[in-house]
């Protein structure tokens, strides 16, 4: 019998971890070629399902996933979709059999907490009994692990990020970088195939969809445009079927169905689901509770049927993504297919419709997200030939934001030469100028960042607030030399600034904004939120205010009285100092929500009657000013979604005026 000495003086092998909704992968990239390692289960594909007994330690994979029968309150699944997330996010969606432990206190309301017995656990306990499995996994089948790459959605914000980064340090594993799914996916198509042009990676999983265009060529990529939902996967899938099972054996929609009969339905409805992939129809039979026998029959066209409505919302994002890059299907490459669920034939038949070709998906979509973390993961460690990273961001680089808050556009860590843009659009209409502000460290408001440089973009035409695009890109060379150009998109005009980021800063003052940013992470976070939600409510209330004095009597009465509710209950907020960072910068969110809310029909009426205005002949920019006012309010909802999954939204993330 050979055994596989362990040898401490072996270099450590670097890992990479896509760390999943419903399954998690660990794979290793040895001479530029990854490979998947088994689980615990000896498939390379670990269920993210954690089962905690009543004694013993928590068991996790295959068996745990078959215990969610057996005991639902003591297994969880799908924690993913609960990272970062408070209480009062998730309390209301019903997204685990496991009941959720009600808040103590704030500090408690801030993050979800399965109670199990007498433990309160939370989603990055939970993620750290997965990434610890995944862990002891390379660690059997490698001489010595090293730090990890893991994989996240791509519009995870800062707590999902926060709490990704935690559970990993609490399953012992140093993180080298938080990878975009996406991206990775990215890494694993552009360096093993090498292909060239605009490619949009489809990526469904268990729980979350994202959808991201990028532009490929010659192994380098730039992301033109992302975007995606945090509640649409397979999982929503297995619920749908699940529903019609429950509807099928005498419980209706379910809302009195126990948690173990729900439970045995949503098995069977995985069951249908993985069968219906290759068959045309499948039936299964099962057990309930009581102990009766009985089967269920589906066919591929009543599957279809059932999803439908989950595939339309799929296509409206990817429609958000084409138009956020300016792109249509036409336009594309290609498309790369990522997670498991995008097997099903109906979500392939809904791609092919929706870009008119056929997807590419030459690598297994289950592992390609792993894939690329472990080449990643290998290029950060300086592992293999061909090393493209040469070395990497000590801090964030950002710019200021309206408010005060940083958008942190190239992280920390991030390995150079390397590049990347965001957009920003006017706050104030008829604004002329941009100034812009580089900052660098790694707290959320620029006032508590090293400022790096300031410069100015004049010359813009005036127009309606919303209405200017501004591109800053970053671009960092090989010798850590920072280059900032801003351009404005319908004039062209450019402005640009170079600097050495690092110039000055010794080894142990970066340790120190390191710690410093940590001491004040949850503050920081707190203070941002409020600082962007109070520029958001007064953009709201300016756009509100001037419609009230053009197009109020396109308002009832009691439409009027809710605006005026609305605006009144905003202000206050806005000048009310009382309650914590945190609970002022929530109900400001919520109450600028409401009023957009409210304005939404009315925002409608207003944009018809600006389009009929222009087919009549009236001014053209009074008809283009109108219409972006109202196109301002209607969008709030979905523009602070972007902003939650850290998208900056075109209106939202004004940079300084300079009139």
């Amino acid at each position: 019998m050979l055994l596989d000495i362990f040898d401490p003086k072996a270099k450590p092998r670097a890992i990479g971890i896509d760390l999943g909704t419903t399954h998690s992968v660990v794979a290793v990239a040895q001479d530029g070629a990854p490979r998947a390692l088994t689980s615990c289960d000896g498939v390379p594909l670990l269920p993210s399902v954690v089962y905690y007994p009543e004694f013993g330690h928590p068991i996790v994979g295959k068996v745990a996933q078959r215990q969610k029968t057996l005991a639902p309150t003591r297994t969880i699944e799908s924690v993913k979709r609960f990272m970062g997330r408070s209480h009062a996010e998730m309390a209301e969606k019903k997204l685990s059999t496991v009941p959720l432990a009600p808040p103590e206190n704030e500090d408690e309301a801030r993050t979800v907490r399965f109670a199990i017995g007498s433990q309160k656990l939370t989603p990055v306990e939970v993620s750290a009994e997965i990434l610890r499995s995944l862990k002891k996994s390379a660690q059997d089948k490698l001489t010595n692990v090293g730090p990890a790459v893991v994989t996240v959605p791509a519009y995870f914000d800062d707590a999902e990020r926060q709490a990704t980064r935690d559970a990993a340090r609490l399953a012992g594993l140093e993180v080298l970088r938080l990878l975009n799914e996406p991206t990775a996916a990215a890494i694993a198509y552009g360096l093993d195939s090498a292909m060239s042009g605009v490619f949009a990676v489809y990526d469904l999983g268990g729980g979350t969809f994202d959808i991201t265009v990028l532009e490929l060529s010659d192994g380098v990529f730039q992301v033109k445009s992302t975007a995606g939902d945090s509640a649409l996967g397979g999982d929503d899938f297995d619920r749908a079927i699940a529903g019609r099972i429950l509807e099928a054996t005498g419980h209706g929609d379910g809302g009195d169905a126990s948690l173990e009969v729900v439970a045995i339905a949503l098995e069977t409805a995985r069951r249908l689901k993985h069968e219906l992939t290759d068959a045309e129809s499948a039936s299964v039979s099962f057990e309930t509770p009581d102990g009766k026998a009985t089967s269920f029959a589906l066919s591929r066209a009543e599957l279809a049927e059932l999803i439908a409505p989950e595939l339309e919302r799929a296509e409206r994002v990817v429609r958000r993504a084409l138009r956020d890059a300016e792109l249509a299907p036409s336009d594309l490459n290609g498309v790369v297919l990522v997670g498991g669920s995008t097997r099903m034939p109906a979500v392939r038949d809904s791609v092919r419709a929706l870009f008119g070709r056929e997807p590419l998906c030459s690598i297994d979509p289950d592992l390609v997200v792993a894939y690329g973390a472990a080449m990643q993961a290998a290029a950060l460690s300086g592992e293999g030939e061909d090393v493209l990273l040469l070395d990497v961001l000590p801090l964030s680089l950002g710019v200021e934001t309206m408010g005060g808050g940083v958008d942190k556009i190239l992280p920390r860590n991030t390995g150079i030469p390397t590049g990347a843009r965001a957009t920003f659009t006017t706050y104030a209409d008829n604004q002329t100028g941009f100034e812009i502000h580089v900052v660098q460290g790694e707290r959320e408001l620029a006032a508590d960042c090293r400022s790096l440089a300031r410069f100015s973009l004049r010359g813009i035409p005036p127009m309606p607030a919303g209405m200017a695009r501004l591109e800053v890109e970053f671009h960092v060379d090989e010798n850590g030399l920072l280059k900032v150009e801003a351009r404005e998109t319908s004039t062209g005009k450019t402005a640009e600034i170079s600097v050495k980021p690092s110039y000055g800063l010794s080894d142990d003052e970066i340790e120190a904004m390191l710690i410093d940013a940590l001491e004040h992470g949850e503050e920081d976070l707190d203070a941002r939120r409020l600082a962007d939600a109070t520029v958001e409510a007064r953009r709201v209330l300016l756009a509100v205010d001037k419609a009230l004095k053009t197009d109020a009597e396109l308002l009832s009465a009691e439409q009027k009285q809710a605006v005026e509710t609305a605006t009144k209950e905003l202000r206050a907020a806005l000048v009310d100092e009382k309650g914590t960072v945190f609970a002022r910068g929530s109900r400001i969110q919520q109450l600028t929500t409401a009023l957009a809310e409210c304005t939404h029909e009315w925002a409608g009426e207003r944009m018809n009657r600006a389009i009929r205005a222009a087919l009549s002949g009236q001014e053209v920019e009074r008809v283009a000013e109108t219409v972006s006012e109202a196109r301002g309010v209607e969008e709030h909802v979905e523009e602070h979604e972007k902003q939650r999954r850290g998208q900056p939204g075109p209106v939202a993330s004004g940079l300084d005026i300079e009139e």
